[in-house]
């Protein structure tokens, strides 16, 4: 991978969609999410092609899961496969994911 792009992340509830923005205001990439009472949907990561490589889509999805568990109330069901795989890398992030259980203690 190359260097990791510093990007700004906001969620924009009315699009459904978490948002990164470049430092010089470009549109490097989204989540796109459907939300209910009890979940949110990671449905798809789309990283722009020409920022692809630079961390962008990690990015997000790192910040849509912080902010889902700060909110502490839903859990999340990553459709995208990027998300996904995001999250088995990530083992700390499992116990967000609908349905599936803590990674046991050593």
């Amino acid at each position: 991978m190359s260097d990791r792009l510093e990007v700004t992340v906001s969620n924009h509830p009315v699009r459904n969609r978490w948002e990164a923005i470049t430092t010089n205001g470009d549109a490097a990439g989204y989540i796109e999410y459907a939300s209910t009472e009890d979940v949110v949907v990671l449905e798809h990561v789309v990283v722009q092609p020409k920022y692809e490589g630079h961390g962008v889509g990690s990015t997000l999805v790192r910040q849509a899961l912080d902010e889902v568990r700060a909110e502490g109330s839903r859990a999340v069901v990553p459709l995208c496969p990027f998300a996904r795989t995001w999250i088995t890398k990530h083992p700390e992030y499992i116990p967000l994911v609908y349905g599936e259980a803590a990674p046991a203690a050593d």
